[in-house]
């Protein structure tokens, strides 16, 4: 590649981003029916035809911010239930990635808040295109409370795939009324986990397991 071409390239990949960028917070506070091209455009600083040289479609673009949102939270979680020692048990991980998740939805970026926020108002093959991603980090909590139930930590009248699905719905709806202006996230975060934990699992010294 000569010099000229990666020079383009950057440049592209700039003016890709930046749409991205505005998009994702036109998104986060308007809405999916609400933003139109036209409005991505001028928010971008660009002619609305400008964008296709870039983007096939809005719906391109929302795919994009959907998957970019959910993968952001992933590695945030991800990274935080690295972090523990290898000591923790399945309480403090779980604990750890509650706090991960909120911070990552009200702390990290419109990409997360956004996905939240218009997942439940795009077309159907929309959701299809982005949902190999957000399954993947299902799986990861998924995997996280069947070791939990599965070493005694989960009571064995929880089922850990309704838990899941109550505890992200839980998390994610946050952001329709927690305020960090407020206060802390970890102010919440405490509170959801203190909830899942004291409701679902059994965190008595002699039940307690390490993870593997």
């Amino acid at each position: 590649m000569t010099e000229i071409d990666d020079t383009s390239a950057r440049e592209e990949n700039s003016s890709r981003r930046r749409i991205l960028d505005c998009a994702a917070r036109l998104f986060r506070h308007k809405g999916y029916g609400a933003t139109s091209l036209r409005d991505i455009a001028a928010e971008s600083g660009m002619k609305a035809g400008s964008l296709y040289y870039h983007f096939a479609s809005k719906d391109e673009i929302v795919i994009d911010i959907l998957n970019i949102g959910v993968a952001r939270v992933h590695d945030t979680v991800r990274s935080a239930i690295d972090a523990l020692a290898k000591t923790a048990t399945y309480a403090d991980t779980i604990r750890a990635a509650i706090h991960a998740h909120l911070r990552a939805l009200h702390e990290a970026d419109d990409y997360t808040s956004a996905n939240v926020r218009i997942f439940g108002q795009v077309p159907e093959t929309v959701r299809d295109a982005h949902l190999a991603i957000r399954r993947a980090y299902e799986e990861t909590w998924s995997k996280l409370l069947t070791a939990a139930f599965e070493a005694g930590e989960l009571r064995p009248t929880m089922d850990p795939q309704l838990v899941l699905a109550l505890l992200l719905r839980s998390l994610n709806a946050s952001l329709e009324w927690f305020d960090p202006k407020k206060g802390p996230v970890e102010r919440i975060a405490a509170t959801f986990s203190e909830l899942v934990l004291r409701g679902a699992v059994d965190e008595a010294p002699a039940v307690a397991k390490r993870r593997a």
